[in-house]
C-alpha cells in the first residue's frame, strides 16, 4: 500500500502539495496503484556546488520523496551521492526530510569528477541485496557526461536485464553539449545493445527549482509505463 495522505500530513506536512501533484501524474500515466522501489542518485562533482548551495538538490530530493510515497510503502528513498567515486550511500525519510541534503553533504569530503558507473553499481547491488521483486525507478541526477563513457554504457546495458528503469535528469543549459552523452544513452539500440529500453533523459534547465511540480513529475514518470510493459513482456519483471 502507498503511504497515506494522512501520514504525509502528520510526518511531512511540507510535502503534501508534492504528494498530491505526484498522484496526478501517476494517474495520468496509468500508474495509479503501481508498486515500485524508488532510488535517487545525486551528482556530487565540483560543478554541482551551485545547485547544492541554492537548494536545487534538496528540492529534487523532496519531489522524489513525494513520488516515492505513492509507489512504495516505507516512506524511505535510498540515496547515492557520487563524484569520482561513490561518496555516500544513505537514505531520505519523510520525517526529517527538510534540510537532509545539507546535513549529508556536510559530512562529505572533496567534490570530485563525474563517474556514473560506480553509482550505478551501488544501486544495482542495493537492489539485488534487498531481495526486492518489485520494479524500481532510479532517478539519476547529473550536470554532465561521465569521465568514463564506455563504463557507463556497459553498466546501463548490463542493468537492462534487471527490473531497473533509469530516469536521468540533467541540471544545466539544455542546449549545451554537456548532455550529448545522456541523449546517446537514452537512444542505445534495442535489442542490439540491450533487451529493452531501460532509460530516459530530460534536462531540467539552469534553475531546476523553477520547473513546475506537475511538469517535473510528468517527465520523471513519462517513460516508466512503456518500460514496465516491455520488461514484463521480456520476463524481466516477473508477475
Amino acid at each position: 500500500m502507498p503511504v497515506s495522505l494522512r501520514k504525509i500530513e502528520e510526518t511531512a506536512p511540507a510535502l503534501v502539495s508534492l504528494y498530491k501533484s505526484a498522484g496526478v501524474s501517476l494517474r495520468k500515466h496509468g500508474l495509479d496503484g503501481e508498486r515500485a522501489a524508488v532510488y535517487l542518485v545525486m551528482d556530487y562533482s565540483g560543478s554541482m556546488r551551485p545547485y547544492y548551495n541554492d537548494g536545487s538538490v534538496q528540492a529534487l530530493a523532496d519531489r522524489v520523496l513525494g513520488l516515492s510515497a505513492h509507489l512504495d510503502d516505507d516512506g524511505r528513498v535510498p540515496v547515492v551521492f557520487f563524484s569520482t567515486d561513490v561518496d555516500a550511500e544513505t537514505e531520505m525519510e519523510l520525517a526529517g526530510h527538510e534540510g537532509r541534503i545539507g546535513r549529508i553533504v556536510a559530512g562529505l569530503g572533496h567534490m570530485g569528477k563525474t563517474s556514473y558507473h560506480l553509482a550505478m553499481d551501488a544501486v544495482i547491488d542495493h537492489y539485488l541485496d534487498s531481495g526486492a521483486t518489485a520494479p524500481a525507478l532510479v532517478v539519476f541526477q547529473t550536470d554532465g557526461g561521465p569521465i568514463n563513457k564506455l563504463a557507463a554504457e556497459r553498466y546501463l546495458c548490463k542493468a537492462a536485464s534487471l527490473p531497473l528503469f533509469w530516469q536521468f535528469i540533467g541540471f544545466g543549459d539544455p542546449h549545451s553539449r554537456q548532455f550529448d552523452f545522456l541523449r546517446k544513452l537514452d537512444e542505445l539500440p534495442v535489442p542490439a545493445r540491450r533487451p529493452v529500453d531501460n532509460a530516459g533523459f530530460f534536462p531540467a534547465g539552469v534553475d531546476p527549482r523553477r520547473v513546475p511540480d506537475q511538469e517535473l513529475y510528468d517527465r520523471l514518470v513519462g517513460g516508466f509505463p512503456a518500460w514496465l510493459a516491455a520488461a514484463r513482456a521480456a520476463g524481466i519483471i516477473r508477475a
